[in-house]
């Protein structure tokens, strides 16, 4: 009996984390669907995730953080906000399985920044790691492409966003150490909010009057991939190592890829195949123990 109430905890967290990776997986298939702006769908996600926080919060009657850490924690959700807006504008140009693929070497970078910034020592198996994703994102993006240097926008977006994500983590993770998940979670969120509506209005948008398709899938991004994704994917971290947490989050890249087969009609290419795997397994290798 003891064993087995010792294994319930362990179960939940798994299933949670399947759940989570589900989620988040989802969200190039809400941006595509909704078709806006990439900044209108990104501030939607995270205002509808935050406006459910508030009470949440509220009830919670945690206090705030001191002023260094709420600076700290705002300036990875002006990144966060920068990768949603660059990542959801790619679903607009290229397709969701080559933007998810393209878009989660962000791994990577966060181990380049580690050594540059907080000069942590990396393994050879960083490198080659990096190597084998580098390798992984050239194969996906195609000889011809390359040879004629025709690379899509789209295709340029992802990477970008890829590297604004890994600077959200890299600014971001000293902060979790003192600071509660949910209070984390609203203060980065609110203060995504307040970036993206300025670029909104700034950009002439429309952020209002869309279709009922458009608002359900506006929904789903804000309550399904933003709030219960993280949400369950916060869980699984009270309970599993943080190391295979993260190298389980790059199957959103597969949910993605799957999904937009029959919901989106996307068909992956040969290279898409090759190059994801080898992009994957190089994020696996980095995120392997020394």
């Amino acid at each position: 009996m003891a064993q087995l109430s010792l294994e319930r905890p362990k179960i939940k967290a798994y299933s949670a984390l399947v759940i989570g990776i589900f989620c988040i997986g989802l969200s190039a298939i809400f941006v595509k669907f909704a078709n806006l702006p990439g900044a209108v769908s990104g501030l939607y996600r995270v205002f509808i995730a935050a406006i459910v926080l508030v009470p949440w919060w509220l009830t919670k009657r945690t206090a705030l953080p001191n002023i260094q850490n709420i600076a700290l924690i705002s300036l990875g959700g002006l990144f966060f906000a920068l990768d949603l807006w660059l990542w959801n504008s790619s679903l607009l140009i290229t397709t969701a399985a080559k933007s998810t693929l393209l878009a989660n070497n962000a791994p990577l970078w966060v181990g380049l920044g580690a050594m540059v910034i907080f000069h942590e020592r990396l393994a050879q198996k960083f490198w080659f790691g990096l190597a084998i994703s580098i390798i992984g994102m050239l194969v996906i993006l195609g000889i011809d492409t390359l040879r004629e240097l025709s690379i899509n926008i789209g295709d340029l977006m992802a990477v970008a966003a890829s590297f604004f994500y890994a600077a959200y983590l890299l600014i971001t993770q000293r902060a979790r150490n003192s600071v509660d998940t949910l209070t984390f979670n609203f203060i980065y969120m609110s203060a995504a909010v307040m970036i993206l509506l300025p670029i909104n209005l700034a950009g002439g948008y429309q952020i209002f009057g869309f279709s009922e398709r458009t608002w359900l899938a506006l929904v789903g991004l804000g309550l399904v991939s933003q709030l219960g994704g993280w949400l369950a994917i916060n869980f699984a971290l009270g309970h599993l190592s943080a190391a295979r947490v993260s190298v389980s989050l790059l199957g959103q890249a597969v949910v993605t890829a799957l999904l937009g087969i029959p919901l989106l009609g996307e068909i992956l290419t040969f290279n898409q195949i090759v190059g994801g795997i080898l992009v994957l397994g190089g994020i696996y290798l980095v995120y392997q123990k020394k």
